[in-house]
């Protein structure tokens, strides 16, 4: 047996076999919690975890069946055994098809008990270890996603590991491409609220006026076309994890109910007047410098520091090129389609020499894009878009007015260190700069 102690809950409204069975479990070296009164189970599963419950199947005022609900409910990874007169297998067969592992049938002898809980035992303690090899291996499979042998990347993984099982609001600071979405990923996976719904919301994406709507839901009526009730989502996600996107495009209406949300965890639908309460980890994140736009006054100061309770800052591609080979193989890896792909040494050497401004998530569409181009296994030059064949092979007089500009802005990207100083060195507003972007699809 494991060399720790077991804990085994037992229940049997007859007192004399309740005595019996706790004290032959007790020799055997088991920490026994015993009770006569099914009703009191639930009580004793708030404050009490068990390894193993021995149930009788025939009790009052609650029989086995309904204590074994109440297990599976409330203390699911508690292996339960039914015990049962004879002349009643076929009930117990019934509870096993209800989530009992087995059944032992009564009167049973000490020595008949002994094994049967050994087997019992080394059945409980083999799924315990599977459980936690899945959650090991989930854990890892977060973490092959975010590839990095950067310090700085290093250091945000094993800060964001230490505080995922707790409740604090995260913020995630970085560029667009950076991996926040991955980071909360990992977060999630990681925290408690790993079962429970991780949702996603890209603030930028969704116009203002349907934000709102969005997050919190409406009620039939509400506005011209709520044809219907529909949950927002934050009761979506109630239990687990939302995930807040370009967090600093948030109206300041907006800003304001989820300022609520978080201090109170309560919200309301549009259009109703009944206050629900949700239970939900926030991870925001932005590819804006916060602390500029608190100065300027576009953002709440009062909501910045309950979503920076944790604070995260990816550093972009540029800051660590170290990363970028092995970004490189794991990308040619990933859409190979198990053929082997190599780059050749030319494009090798532009992929490594560029600065990124699009970070990771423009390097995986490049490499990508290149996978499906070649033809011979091996990626050329040629294989590149159109901006990394330019500069590598055209004289800027070689350039059409358009694509300067598109070169032009792409440099500033890359070494501004955010949109704001971007648009500043370019002499534009952000709004300009933006509308830029998407044009060139930078």
């Amino acid at each position: 047996m494991d060399s720790r102690k077991p804990r085994v809950l037992v229940v049997d409204d007859e007192r004399n076999v309740l005595k019996t069975i706790s004290i032959a479990l007790e020799s055997f070296g088991l920490e026994i919690v015993a009770t006569s009164k099914p009703q009191d189970v639930l009580d004793l599963l708030r404050s009490n975890t068990f390894d193993v419950a021995f149930v009788d199947l025939k009790m009052s005022p609650m029989d086995g069946m309904e204590v074994l609900s109440e297990l599976k409910k409330y203390s699911p990874d508690t292996t339960t055994i039914i015990m049962t007169a004879h002349g009643s297998i076929d009930s117990a067969v019934e509870a096993i098809k209800k989530g009992a592992h087995d059944y032992l049938q009564k009167p049973f002898g000490f020595e008949e008990l002994q094994l049967f809980f050994d087997k019992v035992w080394e059945h409980h303690r083999l799924r315990a270890e599977v459980r936690e090899l899945r959650e090991e291996l989930s854990a890892r499979q977060a973490v092959s996603e975010i590839v990095t042998r950067s310090r700085t990347m290093m250091e945000q993984l094993d800060l964001a590991s230490r505080v995922a099982e707790s409740t604090l609001s995260i913020l995630i600071e970085g560029e667009s491409g950076t991996g926040k979405e991955l980071l909360t990923e990992f977060v999630h996976k990681k925290s408690p609220r790993a079962e429970k719904p991780l949702i996603k919301v890209n603030c930028a994406a969704i116009p203002d006026q349907l934000l709102e709507s969005e997050l919190f839901g409406y009620v039939r009526g509400a506005f011209t076309g709520a044809l219907k009730d529909r949950q927002g989502r934050f009761e979506a996600a109630d239990g687990g994890t939302i995930f807040l996107d370009e967090i600093a495009e948030l109206s300041p209406t907006i800003q304001a109910k989820l300022l609520r949300v978080l201090q109170s965890k309560e919200y309301e639908r549009i259009g109703e007047n009944q206050t629900r309460k949700t239970d939900v980890r926030v991870i925001a994140a932005t590819n804006r410098n916060l602390d500029e736009a608190l100065k300027e006054g576009t953002f709440r100061e009062d909501l910045f520091y309950r979503l920076n309770a944790i604070r995260l800052k990816l550093p972009p591609l540029r800051e660590r090129p170290e990363d970028i080979p092995l970004l490189l193989q794991h990308f040619l890896k990933k859409y190979s389609g198990g053929k082997f792909i190599e780059l050749s040494p030319e494009a090798e050497r532009i992929l490594r020499g560029y600065r990124w401004s699009g970070n990771v998530r423009e390097l995986e569409h490049v490499i990508e894009r290149s996978v499906i181009l070649c033809n011979n296994a091996r990626i050329e030059v040629e294989h590149l878009p159109e901006e990394l064949r330019a500069l590598a092979e055209k004289p800027d007089l070689l350039l059409s007015l358009e694509e300067m500009e598109r070169i032009h802005i792409k440099k500033i990207l890359q070494q501004a260190k955010d949109y704001d100083e971007a648009a500043r060195l370019l002499g534009v507003d952000r709004k300009t700069l933006l509308n830029k972007r998407k044009k060139f699809d930078l």
